[in-house]
């Protein structure tokens, strides 16, 4: 993952995922979800937009989750998911998901300290703070404390 836009503060979060079947055997995709944490800083509405996919945007889903116990660095995670139509990920194999997430009102986030946001990296690295899973089951990453 890394993140299409480290300013500290904007009116879209914009993270770039990049996900890889490490397994020996293909997995359907709609088993498959990614979290990235973040604070909203000023509850609003939230729009999600999948700008790309190999996937196929229309196939790609978002979920805005509010935590039920606020932490310092994450009061909110976006889930991504996927259609049934978008198939499965062959082993060894990868996709880009390509997102954006905006308030309603287009006013700001603060990027800095939210937990997912990696403000140093452009171009896809390792990022452990954007988990998934499968099947609901954590597969890799880790979730804030």
């Amino acid at each position: 993952m890394y993140n299409g836009t480290v300013t500290a503060s904007g009116n879209t979060l914009n993270p770039k995922f990049k996900l890889v079947n490490t397994s020996t055997s293909a997995v359907a995709l709609s088993d498959v979800k990614l979290r990235y944490y973040y604070t909203i800083d000023g509850e609003q509405a939230q729009s999600f937009f999948c700008d790309w996919s190999q996937a196929g945007s229309a196939n790609v889903t978002g979920t805005f989750v509010k935590l039920p116990t606020a932490k310092a660095d994450a009061d909110y995670y976006l889930e991504l998911g996927f259609s049934s139509a978008a198939g499965s990920l062959a082993a060894g194999a990868s996709i880009d998901i390509q997102v954006r997430v905006a308030k309603e009102d287009w006013s700001n986030y603060t990027q800095t300290g939210d937990y997912s946001f990696n403000a140093v990296d452009t171009n896809f690295v390792d990022w452990t703070k954007a988990p998934a899973y499968i099947s609901g089951n954590l597969i890799w990453g880790s979730e804030p404390n």
